[in-house]
């Protein structure tokens, strides 16, 4: 299974192998939900929230996009939709760190 950070810092896909961005994930990976899109990282704050599955979390990701977006988006699958992310995936067994 594939960590929250390692997952909210996710570039790409490769069989069962997640490619993650180890430079971002180092940086910012322990910063909370909320400050992650306080710092206008909306796709790794939407990718936590996904992992928590908690609706407060979603709440404030898409509360926070609102107020910086020019274009609003309605709902949180709205949301996935523009950053294209869903559930974290079962199949990874493995990362790989660039």
């Amino acid at each position: 299974m594939i960590s929250k950070e390692d997952f909210a810092f996710t570039v790409g896909y490769q069989g069962d192998t997640a490619i993650v961005d180890g430079i971002s994930r180092n940086r910012y990976g322990k910063l909370s939900i909320l400050e992650l899109a306080e710092e206008g990282m909306f796709k790794p704050a939407l990718c936590m929230a996904l992992f928590s599955g908690k609706e407060e979390d979603f709440n404030t990701v898409l509360t926070l996009y609102n107020e910086h977006a020019q274009r609003k988006v309605p709902t949180i699958e709205e949301l996935k939709k523009v950053y294209g992310v869903s559930k974290p995936p079962e199949e990874i067994v493995k990362v790989i760190r660039l």
